[in-house]
Protein backbone atom coordinates (compact mmCIF):
# COMPACT_ATOMS: atom_id res chain seq x y z
CA UNK A 1 0.00 0.00 0.00
CA UNK A 2 1.33 3.43 -0.95
CA UNK A 3 2.08 5.64 2.03
CA UNK A 4 2.01 9.40 1.68
CA UNK A 5 3.92 11.88 3.80
CA UNK A 6 0.94 14.13 4.52
CA UNK A 7 2.83 16.81 6.38
CA UNK A 8 6.37 17.68 7.34
CA UNK A 9 7.83 19.13 10.51
CA UNK A 10 4.57 18.72 12.38
CA UNK A 11 4.72 17.70 16.02
CA UNK A 12 3.02 14.48 17.10
CA UNK A 13 -0.02 15.59 19.10
CA UNK A 14 0.29 14.31 22.66
CA UNK A 15 -1.80 15.33 25.71
CA UNK A 16 0.32 17.35 28.10
CA UNK A 17 1.26 16.10 31.55
CA UNK A 18 2.52 17.88 34.66
CA UNK A 19 5.87 17.11 36.28
CA UNK A 20 6.00 19.47 39.22
CA UNK A 21 6.47 22.95 37.77
CA UNK A 22 7.17 21.63 34.26
CA UNK A 23 4.62 20.69 31.61
CA UNK A 24 5.57 18.42 28.72
CA UNK A 25 3.64 17.27 25.68
CA UNK A 26 1.06 19.38 23.90
CA UNK A 27 2.65 22.56 22.54
CA UNK A 28 5.09 22.90 25.44
CA UNK A 29 8.81 23.32 24.70
CA UNK A 30 10.96 20.20 24.49
CA UNK A 31 12.22 19.67 28.05
CA UNK A 32 15.91 19.07 28.85
CA UNK A 33 17.08 16.50 31.40
CA UNK A 34 20.30 15.21 32.89
CA UNK A 35 21.18 12.76 35.67
CA UNK A 36 23.47 13.04 38.67
CA UNK A 37 26.40 10.68 39.12
CA UNK A 38 26.80 11.34 42.85
CA UNK A 39 25.96 8.95 45.66
CA UNK A 40 22.32 9.79 46.42
CA UNK A 41 23.08 9.34 50.12
CA UNK A 42 25.54 12.24 49.83
CA UNK A 43 23.06 15.08 50.16
CA UNK A 44 25.48 17.96 49.71
CA UNK A 45 27.20 16.57 46.61
CA UNK A 46 23.87 15.67 45.02
CA UNK A 47 22.40 19.11 45.69
CA UNK A 48 25.44 20.87 44.24
CA UNK A 49 25.33 18.75 41.11
CA UNK A 50 21.60 19.34 40.64
CA UNK A 51 22.21 23.07 40.90
CA UNK A 52 24.91 22.93 38.21
CA UNK A 53 22.49 21.14 35.90
CA UNK A 54 19.69 23.64 36.61
CA UNK A 55 22.03 26.59 36.13
CA UNK A 56 23.06 25.12 32.77
CA UNK A 57 19.40 25.17 31.70
CA UNK A 58 18.15 21.73 32.68
CA UNK A 59 14.40 21.48 33.32
CA UNK A 60 14.70 18.53 35.68
CA UNK A 61 17.29 16.14 37.07
CA UNK A 62 17.22 12.40 37.67
CA UNK A 63 18.90 10.73 40.65
CA UNK A 64 19.40 7.03 41.23
CA UNK A 65 17.42 5.43 44.04
CA UNK A 66 18.64 1.87 44.01
CA UNK A 67 17.32 1.19 47.48
CA UNK A 68 14.91 2.48 50.10
CA UNK A 69 17.72 4.31 51.92
CA UNK A 70 18.53 6.35 48.81
CA UNK A 71 14.84 6.92 48.13
CA UNK A 72 14.37 8.30 51.64
CA UNK A 73 17.28 10.70 51.21
CA UNK A 74 15.59 12.27 48.18
CA UNK A 75 13.46 14.11 50.73
CA UNK A 76 16.55 15.83 52.16
CA UNK A 77 17.92 16.66 48.72
CA UNK A 78 14.60 18.17 47.68
CA UNK A 79 14.30 20.25 50.86
CA UNK A 80 17.80 21.69 50.49
CA UNK A 81 17.25 22.56 46.83
CA UNK A 82 13.99 24.37 47.62
CA UNK A 83 15.69 26.22 50.49
CA UNK A 84 18.27 27.50 48.00
CA UNK A 85 15.58 28.64 45.55
CA UNK A 86 15.60 25.69 43.14
CA UNK A 87 12.07 24.35 42.69
CA UNK A 88 12.65 22.40 39.48
CA UNK A 89 11.41 18.80 39.47
CA UNK A 90 13.47 15.82 40.56
CA UNK A 91 13.15 12.32 39.11
CA UNK A 92 13.94 9.09 40.94
CA UNK A 93 15.56 6.32 38.90
CA UNK A 94 14.43 2.90 40.11
CA UNK A 95 15.99 -0.46 39.25
CA UNK A 96 15.33 -3.88 40.79
CA UNK A 97 13.52 -2.50 43.86
CA UNK A 98 9.85 -1.55 43.42
CA UNK A 99 9.66 -0.71 47.13
CA UNK A 100 12.08 2.17 46.55
CA UNK A 101 9.66 3.56 43.96
CA UNK A 102 6.85 3.65 46.54
CA UNK A 103 9.08 5.68 48.88
CA UNK A 104 10.55 8.01 46.24
CA UNK A 105 7.10 8.85 44.86
CA UNK A 106 6.33 10.71 48.09
CA UNK A 107 9.27 13.11 47.72
CA UNK A 108 9.99 13.77 44.03
CA UNK A 109 7.93 14.86 41.07
CA UNK A 110 8.56 11.85 38.85
CA UNK A 111 9.61 8.22 39.22
CA UNK A 112 11.26 6.31 36.40
CA UNK A 113 10.61 2.57 36.36
CA UNK A 114 11.58 -0.28 34.06
CA UNK A 115 8.93 -2.88 33.17
CA UNK A 116 11.47 -5.50 34.20
CA UNK A 117 11.11 -4.32 37.82
CA UNK A 118 7.58 -5.68 37.92
CA UNK A 119 8.10 -9.12 36.39
CA UNK A 120 7.06 -12.09 38.53
CA UNK A 121 10.39 -13.33 39.94
CA UNK A 122 9.56 -16.96 39.25
CA UNK A 123 9.48 -16.24 35.50
CA UNK A 124 13.00 -14.84 35.17
CA UNK A 125 14.41 -18.12 33.78
CA UNK A 126 11.32 -19.18 31.86
CA UNK A 127 11.74 -19.14 28.09
CA UNK A 128 8.56 -20.67 26.72
CA UNK A 129 4.99 -19.46 27.37
CA UNK A 130 1.57 -20.78 26.53
CA UNK A 131 -1.07 -18.17 25.74
CA UNK A 132 -2.56 -18.72 29.21
CA UNK A 133 0.80 -18.30 30.97
CA UNK A 134 1.57 -15.18 28.91
CA UNK A 135 -1.73 -13.56 29.91
CA UNK A 136 -1.44 -14.66 33.54
CA UNK A 137 1.99 -13.04 33.93
CA UNK A 138 0.70 -9.78 32.46
CA UNK A 139 -2.07 -9.79 35.07
CA UNK A 140 0.52 -10.28 37.82
CA UNK A 141 2.41 -7.27 36.49
CA UNK A 142 -0.81 -5.25 36.61
CA UNK A 143 -1.31 -6.22 40.26
CA UNK A 144 2.30 -5.29 41.09
CA UNK A 145 2.21 -1.83 39.56
CA UNK A 146 -1.21 -0.64 40.76
CA UNK A 147 0.07 0.21 44.30
CA UNK A 148 2.65 2.56 42.75
CA UNK A 149 -0.01 4.26 40.64
CA UNK A 150 -2.06 4.80 43.80
CA UNK A 151 0.85 6.45 45.64
CA UNK A 152 1.65 8.61 42.63
CA UNK A 153 -1.97 9.74 42.32
CA UNK A 154 -2.02 10.70 45.98
CA UNK A 155 1.18 12.74 45.67
CA UNK A 156 0.68 14.16 42.13
CA UNK A 157 3.80 12.30 41.07
CA UNK A 158 4.42 11.47 37.42
CA UNK A 159 5.83 8.18 36.16
CA UNK A 160 8.21 7.50 33.30
CA UNK A 161 8.11 4.00 31.93
CA UNK A 162 11.52 3.25 30.47
CA UNK A 163 12.03 0.29 28.15
CA UNK A 164 15.67 -0.41 27.26
CA UNK A 165 16.95 -2.61 24.48
CA UNK A 166 18.62 -5.67 25.92
CA UNK A 167 16.58 -5.72 29.14
CA UNK A 168 13.23 -7.03 27.95
CA UNK A 169 11.47 -9.69 30.00
CA UNK A 170 11.73 -13.33 28.94
CA UNK A 171 8.00 -13.29 28.31
CA UNK A 172 8.35 -10.57 25.67
CA UNK A 173 11.52 -12.07 24.16
CA UNK A 174 9.80 -15.46 23.84
CA UNK A 175 7.22 -13.94 21.49
CA UNK A 176 9.00 -11.06 19.75
CA UNK A 177 12.71 -11.45 20.34
CA UNK A 178 14.94 -8.61 21.50
CA UNK A 179 13.53 -6.37 18.77
CA UNK A 180 11.92 -2.94 18.29
CA UNK A 181 8.58 -4.75 18.07
CA UNK A 182 9.21 -6.42 21.43
CA UNK A 183 10.21 -3.12 23.02
CA UNK A 184 7.02 -1.47 21.80
CA UNK A 185 4.79 -4.33 22.95
CA UNK A 186 6.37 -4.12 26.41
CA UNK A 187 5.76 -0.37 26.54
CA UNK A 188 2.18 -0.51 25.28
CA UNK A 189 1.28 -3.13 27.90
CA UNK A 190 2.26 -0.71 30.66
CA UNK A 191 0.66 2.29 29.01
CA UNK A 192 -2.63 0.42 28.74
CA UNK A 193 -2.42 -0.53 32.42
CA UNK A 194 -2.01 3.16 33.28
CA UNK A 195 -4.83 4.17 30.95
CA UNK A 196 -7.16 1.52 32.38
CA UNK A 197 -6.38 2.80 35.88
CA UNK A 198 -7.14 6.37 34.72
CA UNK A 199 -3.56 7.37 35.55
CA UNK A 200 -2.64 10.02 32.96
CA UNK A 201 0.54 11.54 34.36
CA UNK A 202 2.81 9.20 32.39
CA UNK A 203 5.78 9.68 30.08
CA UNK A 204 7.59 6.91 28.24
CA UNK A 205 11.01 6.21 26.77
CA UNK A 206 12.24 3.46 24.52
CA UNK A 207 16.02 3.51 24.30
CA UNK A 208 19.03 1.71 22.84
CA UNK A 209 22.70 2.46 22.29
CA UNK A 210 22.19 1.35 18.68
CA UNK A 211 20.77 4.42 16.90
CA UNK A 212 18.95 2.35 14.29
CA UNK A 213 17.10 0.31 16.90
CA UNK A 214 16.36 3.38 19.04
CA UNK A 215 14.85 5.31 16.12
CA UNK A 216 12.98 2.34 14.67
CA UNK A 217 11.46 1.44 18.05
CA UNK A 218 10.44 5.01 18.86
CA UNK A 219 8.86 5.57 15.43
CA UNK A 220 6.93 2.34 15.88
CA UNK A 221 5.88 3.39 19.39
CA UNK A 222 4.49 6.68 18.07
CA UNK A 223 2.56 4.81 15.39
CA UNK A 224 1.12 2.32 17.90
CA UNK A 225 0.09 5.07 20.30
CA UNK A 226 -1.91 6.68 17.49
CA UNK A 227 -3.44 3.40 16.34
CA UNK A 228 -4.42 2.32 19.85
CA UNK A 229 -5.49 5.81 21.01
CA UNK A 230 -3.07 5.62 23.91
CA UNK A 231 -0.83 8.70 23.64
CA UNK A 232 1.69 9.83 26.22
CA UNK A 233 4.72 12.17 26.04
CA UNK A 234 7.92 10.57 24.73
CA UNK A 235 11.32 11.01 26.36
CA UNK A 236 14.20 10.65 23.87
CA UNK A 237 17.70 9.39 24.46
CA UNK A 238 20.44 7.21 23.00
CA UNK A 239 21.71 5.18 25.93
CA UNK A 240 25.43 4.91 26.60
CA UNK A 241 26.23 7.43 23.85
CA UNK A 242 29.81 7.88 25.06
CA UNK A 243 31.98 10.95 25.46
CA UNK A 244 33.32 13.80 23.35
CA UNK A 245 32.49 14.11 19.67
CA UNK A 246 31.21 10.53 19.35
CA UNK A 247 28.63 10.90 22.12
CA UNK A 248 27.37 14.20 20.76
CA UNK A 249 27.07 13.02 17.17
CA UNK A 250 25.44 9.73 18.16
CA UNK A 251 22.83 11.59 20.24
CA UNK A 252 22.14 14.07 17.42
CA UNK A 253 21.71 11.24 14.91
CA UNK A 254 19.30 9.32 17.16
CA UNK A 255 17.31 11.87 19.14
CA UNK A 256 17.71 14.61 16.55
CA UNK A 257 16.27 12.44 13.78
CA UNK A 258 13.16 11.78 15.84
CA UNK A 259 12.72 15.44 16.74
CA UNK A 260 12.83 16.31 13.03
CA UNK A 261 10.05 13.74 12.55
CA UNK A 262 7.97 15.59 15.15
CA UNK A 263 8.46 12.93 17.83
CA UNK A 264 9.71 13.71 21.33
CA UNK A 265 8.80 15.87 24.33
CA UNK A 266 11.91 15.50 26.53
CA UNK A 267 15.53 14.88 25.59
CA UNK A 268 18.49 13.58 27.55
CA UNK A 269 21.99 13.19 26.09
CA UNK A 270 23.80 10.38 27.94
CA UNK A 271 27.46 11.44 27.94
CA UNK A 272 30.26 9.90 29.97
CA UNK A 273 31.07 13.36 31.30
CA UNK A 274 29.89 15.71 34.04
CA UNK A 275 26.06 15.82 34.00
CA UNK A 276 25.93 19.56 33.41
CA UNK A 277 27.87 19.03 30.16
CA UNK A 278 24.85 17.26 28.71
CA UNK A 279 22.53 20.27 28.77
CA UNK A 280 24.33 22.46 26.19
CA UNK A 281 24.25 19.51 23.78
CA UNK A 282 20.52 19.04 24.40
CA UNK A 283 20.05 22.74 23.66
CA UNK A 284 21.93 22.54 20.35
CA UNK A 285 19.78 19.63 19.20
CA UNK A 286 16.50 21.22 20.27
CA UNK A 287 17.46 24.65 18.91
CA UNK A 288 18.03 23.20 15.43
CA UNK A 289 14.76 21.31 15.58
CA UNK A 290 12.97 24.52 16.56
CA UNK A 291 14.62 26.51 13.75
CA UNK A 292 13.69 23.91 11.14
CA UNK A 293 10.08 23.78 12.36
CA UNK A 294 9.79 27.57 12.46
CA UNK A 295 11.15 28.11 8.92
CA UNK A 296 8.33 28.30 6.33
CA UNK A 297 8.09 25.38 3.91
CA UNK A 298 6.04 25.18 0.74
CA UNK A 299 4.90 21.62 1.35
CA UNK A 300 3.17 19.11 -0.87
CA UNK A 301 2.38 15.48 0.04
CA UNK A 302 4.90 12.99 -1.36
CA UNK A 303 5.04 9.23 -1.55
CA UNK A 304 6.92 7.66 1.36
CA UNK A 305 9.26 5.20 -0.38
CA UNK A 306 10.78 3.81 2.81
CA UNK A 307 9.91 0.12 3.03
CA UNK A 308 9.21 0.27 6.77
CA UNK A 309 9.75 2.54 9.75
CA UNK A 310 10.54 -0.19 12.29
CA UNK A 311 13.29 -2.06 10.43
CA UNK A 312 16.39 -0.87 8.61
CA UNK A 313 15.86 -1.42 4.90
CA UNK A 314 18.32 0.35 2.58
CA UNK A 315 17.14 1.78 -0.71
CA UNK A 316 18.76 -0.53 -3.26
CA UNK A 317 20.76 1.10 -6.02
CA UNK A 318 22.89 0.03 -8.94
CA UNK A 319 26.62 0.56 -8.46
CA UNK A 320 28.23 3.20 -10.66
CA UNK A 321 32.03 3.28 -10.47
CA UNK A 322 31.93 1.88 -6.93
CA UNK A 323 29.27 4.30 -5.68
CA UNK A 324 26.01 2.64 -4.64
CA UNK A 325 25.17 -1.03 -4.98
CA UNK A 326 26.59 -3.04 -2.09
CA UNK A 327 29.25 -0.44 -1.28
CA UNK A 328 29.20 1.54 1.96
CA UNK A 329 28.34 5.24 1.60
CA UNK A 330 31.25 7.24 0.20
CA UNK A 331 32.70 10.43 1.67
CA UNK A 332 33.43 13.33 -0.69
CA UNK A 333 35.91 16.11 0.04
CA UNK A 334 38.92 17.98 -1.26
CA UNK A 335 42.41 16.73 -2.05
CA UNK A 336 44.78 15.86 0.79
CA UNK A 337 42.00 14.54 3.02
CA UNK A 338 40.86 11.00 3.84
CA UNK A 339 37.82 11.41 1.56
CA UNK A 340 37.01 8.49 -0.76
CA UNK A 341 36.35 10.83 -3.67
CA UNK A 342 37.78 14.26 -4.45
CA UNK A 343 35.21 16.89 -5.39
CA UNK A 344 36.11 19.39 -8.09
CA UNK A 345 33.88 22.01 -9.68
CA UNK A 346 33.27 20.00 -12.84
CA UNK A 347 34.12 16.41 -11.88
CA UNK A 348 34.69 13.94 -9.07
CA UNK A 349 37.87 11.90 -8.92
CA UNK A 350 39.12 8.71 -7.28
CA UNK A 351 42.72 7.86 -8.13
CA UNK A 352 42.91 8.04 -11.95
CA UNK A 353 39.14 7.80 -12.46
CA UNK A 354 37.31 11.04 -13.26
CA UNK A 355 33.54 11.38 -13.65
CA UNK A 356 32.14 14.64 -15.05
CA UNK A 357 29.56 16.64 -13.08
CA UNK A 358 26.81 18.02 -15.32
CA UNK A 359 23.61 20.03 -14.96
CA UNK A 360 20.19 18.99 -16.28
CA UNK A 361 20.52 20.97 -19.51
CA UNK A 362 23.91 19.35 -20.20
CA UNK A 363 22.81 15.83 -19.31
CA UNK A 364 23.37 12.90 -21.69
CA UNK A 365 22.04 9.60 -20.35
CA UNK A 366 24.47 7.60 -22.48
CA UNK A 367 27.49 8.89 -20.57
CA UNK A 368 28.69 7.95 -17.10
CA UNK A 369 28.24 11.16 -15.17
CA UNK A 370 27.19 12.92 -11.99
CA UNK A 371 23.90 14.78 -12.47
CA UNK A 372 23.82 17.79 -10.14
CA UNK A 373 20.35 19.00 -9.15
CA UNK A 374 18.82 21.43 -6.66
CA UNK A 375 15.56 21.51 -4.70
CA UNK A 376 13.88 23.49 -7.48
CA UNK A 377 14.68 20.77 -10.03
CA UNK A 378 13.24 17.79 -8.14
CA UNK A 379 9.92 17.80 -10.00
CA UNK A 380 11.80 17.75 -13.30
CA UNK A 381 13.75 14.72 -12.11
CA UNK A 382 10.57 12.63 -12.13
CA UNK A 383 10.21 12.94 -15.89
CA UNK A 384 13.93 12.86 -16.76
CA UNK A 385 15.03 9.75 -18.64
CA UNK A 386 17.91 8.64 -16.42
CA UNK A 387 20.65 6.33 -17.59
CA UNK A 388 21.66 3.47 -15.31
CA UNK A 389 25.20 4.88 -15.17
CA UNK A 390 24.08 8.22 -13.71
CA UNK A 391 24.90 9.30 -10.16
CA UNK A 392 22.56 11.90 -8.64
CA UNK A 393 24.28 14.69 -6.73
CA UNK A 394 21.67 16.54 -4.69
CA UNK A 395 23.15 19.95 -3.86
CA UNK A 396 20.80 20.93 -1.04
CA UNK A 397 20.66 24.50 0.20
CA UNK A 398 17.35 24.45 2.11
CA UNK A 399 17.11 23.91 5.87
CA UNK A 400 14.37 21.31 5.25
CA UNK A 401 16.90 18.83 3.92
CA UNK A 402 15.09 15.77 5.31
CA UNK A 403 11.86 16.59 3.48
CA UNK A 404 13.52 17.49 0.19
CA UNK A 405 15.74 14.39 0.16
CA UNK A 406 12.72 12.18 0.81
CA UNK A 407 11.04 14.02 -2.04
CA UNK A 408 14.03 13.27 -4.28
CA UNK A 409 13.61 9.55 -3.66
CA UNK A 410 9.89 9.84 -4.38
CA UNK A 411 10.74 11.57 -7.68
CA UNK A 412 13.11 8.75 -8.59
CA UNK A 413 9.99 6.56 -8.61
CA UNK A 414 11.87 3.34 -7.94
CA UNK A 415 14.82 4.01 -10.25
CA UNK A 416 18.07 2.70 -8.80
CA UNK A 417 20.51 5.54 -9.38
CA UNK A 418 22.98 6.20 -6.53
CA UNK A 419 22.42 9.44 -4.60
CA UNK A 420 25.05 11.69 -3.06
CA UNK A 421 23.87 14.48 -0.74
CA UNK A 422 25.93 17.66 -0.56
CA UNK A 423 25.17 20.39 1.94
CA UNK A 424 27.07 23.57 2.77
CA UNK A 425 26.85 25.02 6.29
CA UNK A 426 27.68 28.56 7.34
CA UNK A 427 28.30 28.12 11.08
CA UNK A 428 31.43 29.47 12.71
CA UNK A 429 30.98 27.26 15.79
CA UNK A 430 32.11 23.69 15.14
CA UNK A 431 29.87 22.19 17.86
CA UNK A 432 26.86 23.69 16.06
CA UNK A 433 28.05 22.26 12.73
CA UNK A 434 28.51 18.80 14.31
CA UNK A 435 25.00 18.66 15.71
CA UNK A 436 23.17 20.09 12.71
CA UNK A 437 25.01 18.00 10.12
CA UNK A 438 24.48 14.88 12.24
CA UNK A 439 20.74 15.55 12.41
CA UNK A 440 20.45 16.27 8.67
CA UNK A 441 22.54 13.42 7.32
CA UNK A 442 21.89 10.98 10.16
CA UNK A 443 18.12 11.05 9.76
CA UNK A 444 18.43 10.15 6.07
CA UNK A 445 21.04 7.45 6.60
CA UNK A 446 18.75 5.84 9.18
CA UNK A 447 16.01 5.92 6.53
CA UNK A 448 18.25 3.73 4.37
CA UNK A 449 19.02 6.55 1.95
CA UNK A 450 22.27 8.06 0.57
CA UNK A 451 25.24 6.45 -1.16
CA UNK A 452 27.52 9.37 -0.53
CA UNK A 453 27.84 12.40 1.75
CA UNK A 454 29.59 15.72 1.35
CA UNK A 455 29.68 18.28 4.16
CA UNK A 456 31.04 21.68 3.19
CA UNK A 457 32.00 24.62 5.38
CA UNK A 458 34.06 27.71 4.65
CA UNK A 459 34.83 28.21 8.36
CA UNK A 460 36.82 25.03 9.01
CA UNK A 461 39.57 22.99 7.42
CA UNK A 462 38.28 20.51 4.86
CA UNK A 463 39.68 17.56 6.80
CA UNK A 464 37.36 18.48 9.71
CA UNK A 465 34.31 18.19 7.47
CA UNK A 466 35.58 14.86 6.12
CA UNK A 467 36.21 13.50 9.62
CA UNK A 468 32.73 14.66 10.62
CA UNK A 469 31.26 12.81 7.64
CA UNK A 470 32.92 9.56 8.72
CA UNK A 471 31.75 10.09 12.31
CA UNK A 472 28.12 10.55 11.19
CA UNK A 473 28.32 7.41 9.05
CA UNK A 474 29.56 5.46 12.07
CA UNK A 475 26.96 6.93 14.44
CA UNK A 476 24.21 5.93 12.01
CA UNK A 477 25.80 2.47 11.69
CA UNK A 478 26.25 2.93 7.95
CA UNK A 479 30.01 2.48 7.91
CA UNK A 480 32.58 1.64 10.59
CA UNK A 481 35.99 3.26 10.24
CA UNK A 482 37.15 3.24 13.85
CA UNK A 483 36.58 1.51 17.16
CA UNK A 484 32.98 1.79 18.38
CA UNK A 485 32.60 2.65 22.08
CA UNK A 486 29.42 2.15 24.08
CA UNK A 487 29.75 3.87 27.44
CA UNK A 488 27.22 4.91 30.03
CA UNK A 489 27.13 8.36 31.64
CA UNK A 490 27.51 6.83 35.11
CA UNK A 491 25.34 7.56 38.12
CA UNK A 492 25.28 6.96 41.86
CA UNK A 493 25.46 3.22 41.24
CA UNK A 494 28.89 3.47 39.56
CA UNK A 495 31.64 2.52 42.00
CA UNK A 496 34.72 3.24 39.90
CA UNK A 497 36.06 6.17 37.85
CA UNK A 498 34.33 5.48 34.55
CA UNK A 499 35.45 8.69 32.81
CA UNK A 500 39.08 7.85 33.52
CA UNK A 501 38.55 4.22 32.50
CA UNK A 502 36.90 5.18 29.20
CA UNK A 503 39.73 7.57 28.37
CA UNK A 504 42.31 4.87 29.10
CA UNK A 505 40.43 2.19 27.14
CA UNK A 506 40.18 4.57 24.17
CA UNK A 507 43.87 5.46 24.36
CA UNK A 508 44.87 1.79 24.21
CA UNK A 509 42.28 0.42 21.74
CA UNK A 510 41.25 3.22 19.35
CA UNK A 511 43.27 1.68 16.51
CA UNK A 512 41.15 -1.49 16.48
CA UNK A 513 38.96 -0.53 13.51
CA UNK A 514 35.43 -1.95 13.60
CA UNK A 515 35.68 -3.49 17.08
CA UNK A 516 32.88 -2.61 19.53
CA UNK A 517 33.87 -2.10 23.17
CA UNK A 518 31.43 -1.28 25.99
CA UNK A 519 32.50 0.56 29.14
CA UNK A 520 29.63 0.34 31.62
CA UNK A 521 29.09 1.58 35.14
CA UNK A 522 27.22 -1.33 36.68
CA UNK A 523 25.01 -4.35 36.13
CA UNK A 524 21.75 -2.35 35.84
CA UNK A 525 22.04 -1.53 32.15
CA UNK A 526 25.41 -3.12 31.47
CA UNK A 527 24.62 -6.63 30.17
CA UNK A 528 21.62 -5.50 28.14
CA UNK A 529 23.02 -2.36 26.57
CA UNK A 530 26.34 -3.96 25.71
CA UNK A 531 24.65 -6.87 23.92
CA UNK A 532 25.87 -5.39 20.62
CA UNK A 533 29.49 -5.10 21.81
CA UNK A 534 32.38 -7.48 21.14
CA UNK A 535 33.89 -6.82 24.59
CA UNK A 536 32.50 -5.40 27.80
CA UNK A 537 34.21 -3.61 30.68
CA UNK A 538 31.69 -3.31 33.51
CA UNK A 539 31.79 -2.13 37.11
CA UNK A 540 31.43 -5.04 39.57
CA UNK A 541 31.86 -3.38 42.96
CA UNK A 542 33.88 -0.69 44.65
CA UNK A 543 37.01 -0.28 42.52
CA UNK A 544 36.54 -3.61 40.70
CA UNK A 545 35.62 -4.54 37.14
CA UNK A 546 34.16 -7.56 35.31
CA UNK A 547 35.14 -8.32 31.72
CA UNK A 548 32.85 -9.82 29.09
CA UNK A 549 33.30 -11.42 25.68
CA UNK A 550 30.04 -10.43 24.06
CA UNK A 551 27.52 -11.32 26.81
CA UNK A 552 29.64 -14.00 28.47
CA UNK A 553 31.31 -13.04 31.74
CA UNK A 554 34.94 -14.23 31.50
CA UNK A 555 36.84 -12.33 34.24
CA UNK A 556 35.46 -11.32 37.65
CA UNK A 557 36.38 -8.64 40.18
CA UNK A 558 39.55 -7.37 38.56
CA UNK A 559 41.09 -4.42 40.46
CA UNK A 560 40.42 -1.20 38.58
CA UNK A 561 44.13 -0.45 38.19
CA UNK A 562 44.64 -3.75 36.33
CA UNK A 563 41.41 -3.89 34.34
CA UNK A 564 42.44 -2.11 31.13
CA UNK A 565 45.47 -4.31 30.68
CA UNK A 566 43.30 -7.36 31.37
CA UNK A 567 40.89 -6.17 28.65
CA UNK A 568 43.79 -5.88 26.20
CA UNK A 569 44.93 -9.39 27.09
CA UNK A 570 41.39 -10.71 26.59
CA UNK A 571 41.28 -9.16 23.10
CA UNK A 572 44.69 -10.71 22.35
CA UNK A 573 43.59 -14.12 23.62
CA UNK A 574 40.69 -14.01 21.15
CA UNK A 575 42.96 -13.16 18.23
CA UNK A 576 41.47 -9.70 17.62
CA UNK A 577 44.37 -7.53 18.76
CA UNK A 578 46.40 -5.56 16.24
CA UNK A 579 49.47 -3.50 16.98
CA UNK A 580 49.34 0.20 16.16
Amino acid sequence: MTRMIQSAYTRLQIPEIQIGTVKIGGDNPIALQSMTNTNTNDTEASVEQCIRVFDAGGDYVRLTAQGVKEAENLKNIKQQLVARGYTQPLVADIHFNPQAALVAAKYVEKVRINPGNYVYIGSLRKTDYTDEEYTAELEKIRENILPLLAVCKQNNTAIRIGVNHGSLSQRIVSRYGDTPQGMVVSMMEFLHICKDADFKNVACSIKASNTRIMVQATRLLAQRMIEEDCRFPIHLGVTEAGAGEDGRIKSAVGSGSLLLDGIGDTIRVSLTEAPESEIPVCKLIVDYRNEVFATPLQFEPIEDVRKAIDTYSPYHTTAVSGIGGDSVPMVFGSENTKADWVWKENYIQKDALKIPVVSLHEYNKAETCVLQISEAELDTLKTTDLGSNTIILFDNKDIHVTYFTRKLYAMLAGRRNPVVLARKYDYSDFATLQIRAAMDFGSLLLDGFLNGVMIQSSHFAENQSVDLSFAILQASRSRFEKTEYISCPSCGRTLYDIEKALAEVKAKTSHLKGLKIAVMGCIVNGPGEMSDADYGYMGAGKGTVNLYKKQTLVCRNIPEAEAVQALIQLIKDNGEWKEK
